[in-house]
């Protein structure tokens, strides 16, 4: 295959070419012959995208931009909602009866039927040494097996007979 060079738009094309695949004119003279742009519409017809299609490919392209606009959505939402909710509060009615703060969360002034014993005064001395202040619990330790018990005097006698 030789080359030629077309007049008009300068790509490198068969040599025995009638018509530059590039820009549609005679390659000898560069005089536009057909319009190749329709031509390559017309046998490759552009694909048409749906609108769901078309909301994808701008946030695959623009992903940083749909994140923070999707951000500042979700905050506006929760923004709503606690204003929702706070409002509701606002002008929500009990009908049960009130209760003091200090019966739900003053516990000293509460009054119980089994009052507390008072820690007894512990004495012992105190030298700026720790170890004076821990108690050790001290365990029995291995128990010798019991002596054998002296036989009764009928025992005896059986046994030497």
């Amino acid at each position: 295959m030789s080359k030629a060079v077309c007049a008009a738009c300068r790509h490198a094309i068969d040599d025995s070419a009638r018509v530059c695949p590039y820009c549609g004119s005679d390659p000898r003279s560069g005089e536009k012959i057909i319009d190749a742009q329709a031509m390559l519409h017309e046998i490759f017809q552009p694909r048409t995208q749906s609108t769901t299609e078309g909301l994808l490919q701008f946030a695959r392209q623009r992903q940083g931009v749909v994140i923070a606009v999707g951000i500042g959505v979700l905050v506006i939402l929760l923004a709503a909602f606690h204003q929702f909710i706070m409002q509701r509060n606002a002008t929500a009615v009990s009908n049960a009866a009130a209760v003091p703060l200090t019966d739900v969360a003053d516990l000293g002034n509460q009054a119980s039927d089994n009052q507390p014993q008072p820690m007894p005064d512990l004495k012992y001395q105190i030298d700026g040494n720790s170890k004076t202040m821990r108690s050790y619990i001290v365990e029995p330790g291995p128990v010798a097996p019991p002596q054998p018990q002296p036989q009764p005097q009928q025992a005896q006698q059986t046994t030497t007979q």
